[in-house]
């Protein structure tokens, strides 16, 4: 059987899957290229590059495919509803990037927090503006996630051991899983009026698209901080730009962007965002245990198997 790698992918991953006897190729491909290869594959796998559309599965679904893999969590590059439609089993590796994106989730809000781009550009230009840089300590503040998953969990977990107290949202959580994560379980408007910062765990869905909107963020303190490494498209972006350029909350930590790269964006002008190129689960480690785990559940799937994480069963 045939396995199309179009995104970089770990060489552990790779190694296996020809190890386990597949023939394996990796070709970084475009829209046209792909939709002229895919019906050759038994099995495609993507990172977030990849934009795997109708007409591709379409293609696909006449040829050879039974299985996308997606090394990662998300699937908003994938259509999963047409690959459902046409049999295609969807897999994706939802716990290989965890502790990645929320130790990064962390570093945003210290970076926020004491100020530390800012300092680190400052210094560089051979100035000293210590006295500019009064920040504030992480420790007594208040963390308000919204999503309840396993990277709000992690995040949960560092916050309690920097001595945060935690609120936590999601229409999944209940009292008792909130009280694992040591957080009180709050409803969104409550998270977002009290918390000193706010950190978004969500899927993009036509339900969470510009959650974050005007509304929503007239609710935040002027003193608060927003912090997304969960997916673009969460936040409306023009919105977040008019905020922070007001003053109307103190700054924002931003990851994801709902068009990437972001050019043109007005966020790239402020001095009270940090920003960074989508890097939460670009680790070592996590793209290891990312592209491993995919790895598995394609040759589960091609072996007639039953894979742990299968997106689209029914």
């Amino acid at each position: 059987m045939k396995v199309l790698i179009t995104d970089k992918l770990a060489d552990e991953a790779i190694e296996l899957l020809k190890r386990e006897g597949f023939d394996t190729k990796y070709e970084e491909l475009d829209h046209d290229a792909l939709l002229q290869e895919i019906a050759d594959y038994d099995a495609l796998i993507v990172r977030s590059r990849t934009k795997v559309t109708a007409d591709i599965i379409e293609k696909g679904a006449k040829g050879k495919l039974k299985v996308i893999g997606r090394a990662g969590i998300g699937v908003d590059n994938i259509d999963v509803d047409k690959a459902t439609e046409l049999g295609i089993k969807v897999v994706n590796a939802p716990t290989g990037s965890t502790i990645s994106v929320a130790e990064l989730t962390i570093a945003h809000m210290l970076a926020l927090a004491r100020s530390i781009p800012k300092a680190d550009s400052s210094m560089k230009k051979g100035e000293w503006i210590k006295k500019q840089l009064k920040g504030i300590e992480l420790h007594g503040k208040t963390l308000g996630l919204i999503g309840s998953g396993r990277i709000a969990q992690h995040v949960a977990r560092i916050a309690k051991g920097l001595g945060m107290n935690i609120l936590v949202y999601s229409p999944h959580c209940t009292d008792e899983k909130a009280r694992k994560m040591g957080a009180r379980r709050a409803t969104l408007e409550e998270v977002l009026r009290e918390a000193d910062f706010v950190s978004l765990h969500i899927p993009k869905t036509k339900d969470t698209y510009h959650l974050i909107d005007r509304e929503k963020l007239s609710l935040m303190k002027r003193t608060a901080y927003l912090i997304n490494c969960a997916r673009g498209g969460v936040v409306d972006e023009e919105a977040l730009y008019e905020f922070l350029r007001d003053g109307r909350i103190a700054g924002a930590a931003i990851d994801v962007f709902e068009e990437e790269p972001p050019k043109g964006s007005k966020l790239l002008d402020l001095d009270n965002v940090v920003l960074t190129p989508h890097i939460g689960a670009n680790t070592t480690e996590a793209q290891i245990r990312a592209g491993t785990i995919c790895a598995e559940q394609v040759i589960k799937v091609l072996r007639g198997e039953e894979p742990e994480f299968w997106v689209n069963k029914r």
